[in-house]
């Protein structure tokens, strides 16, 4: 039977205190920093509708569609951090193409749960992880020439992140971003994911996935190059040094049964580290 999505309460409590990495964190600029968190909210609230566990792929559908019509009806006002987004949008003259992509990629997941192979997976990345950094450089008003480095944090930062969630991923959604190709090669099967810790198929699929990552973040390093403000190449800076360690922490440890997450002592080493390289 149908859900009431009307009515449904689709939050799922996160915030930006709970991601991996800073989001519009003191280093941004503070005229800046509430349109990064309006972005940010808006994100936020799309892709809970996109993972609730209780609303159909339709339903899911219809309620994405009605985020994109009040972020450019300036008549509709049903989704208040569509509307906060809106007027940010007015105010910095940022494109709401970057919020649309966002969109699109949480469509997708309403309705993809496996992902073929390599290629497939940075095709969902371009849309659900690229964007968010092509809108903070266009906020801070920096053009296309980085879109190529700023493409590849985002899409590492995405893809580590499947990694840290592939157990809960499969066990809560039925969602697999792990490239199937992969894990064929390796021997593992999609049901691995449901076991309490990994097995060495598993285990070498993931490390594949990481050793793919690696050059991306090696790419990703030359972004902070192209950023003239201080304040945000700084951010990058600490981002991609924080995204080093927690590969190589992934490489360490089984996100089937750890949460893997970064301790205080290595972020506060990987944001010292961000910051030299952001004074080279």
């Amino acid at each position: 039977m149908a859900t009431d999505s009307a009515s449904l309460d689709t939050a799922s409590g996160k915030n930006k205190n709970a991601e991996n990495f800073p989001v519009g964190s003191f280093l941004i600029r503070s005229d800046l920093r509430p349109h990064i968190h309006a972005f940010y909210d808006f994100a936020r609230d799309a892709d809970d509708v996109a993972d609730h566990p209780l609303l159909s792929a339709p339903e899911k559908i219809s309620q994405l569609e009605k985020f994109a019509i009040s972020l450019l009806d300036a008549k509709n006002d049903a989704i208040p951090s569509a509307v906060a987004l809106r007027k940010s949008l007015r105010e910095t003259g940022v494109s709401p193409q970057h919020s649309l992509d966002l969109l699109t990629a949480f469509k997708r997941d309403a309705l993809q749960r496996r992902y073929r192979d390599w290629y497939d997976l940075i095709d969902y990345c371009n849309f659900s992880a690229a964007p968010v950094g092509r809108h903070v450089l266009e906020l801070h008003g920096i053009g296309k020439k980085a879109w190529r480095a700023n493409d590849s944090l985002c899409n590492a930062l995405q893809i580590i992140n499947h990694v840290q969630d592939c157990g809960d991923d499969y066990r809560e959604l039925d969602r697999v971003y792990l490239p199937q190709d992969i894990l064929s090669i390796r021997g593992a099967r999609i049901e691995d994911l449901s076991q309490a810790k990994l097995g060495p198929p598993l285990r070498a699929s993931l490390d594949e996935i990481l050793n793919r990552v690696e050059p991306m973040l090696k790419d990703a390093r030359t972004l902070p190059r192209e950023i003239p403000d201080f304040r945000l190449k700084a951010e990058t800076s600490i981002i991609c040094a924080l995204a080093e360690r927690l590969v190589a922490l992934l490489r360490k440890r089984d996100p089937l049964c750890d949460n893997v997450k970064l301790g205080k002592c290595s972020i506060f080493c990987a944001t010292l580290t961000g910051m030299l390289r952001t004074l080279e």
